[in-house]
């Protein structure tokens, strides 16, 4: 489904977030043997991420999930 617009967006979040997990696809196929299961290398990536840690430690009792 595509949105027609007048003038064309600056950012585009939905292609923002599509490239983003596009990412995080490749990385975790190259690097799965280190990890059991997606969901493993998600929280590891977002431990990893100063910011991540930080919004963690804010609503999520203190640890990254």
């Amino acid at each position: 489904m595509e949105t027609k617009t007048e003038t064309p967006k600056a950012f585009d979040c939905v292609e923002f977030k599509r490239q983003s997990q596009q990412r995080l696809r490749a990385e975790y196929e190259k690097r799965k043997s280190e990890f059991g299961s997606y969901v493993e290398f998600i929280r590891a990536k977002a431990h990893e991420d100063e910011w991540c840690r930080r919004i963690w430690e804010r609503v999520g009792g203190g640890t990254t999930p």
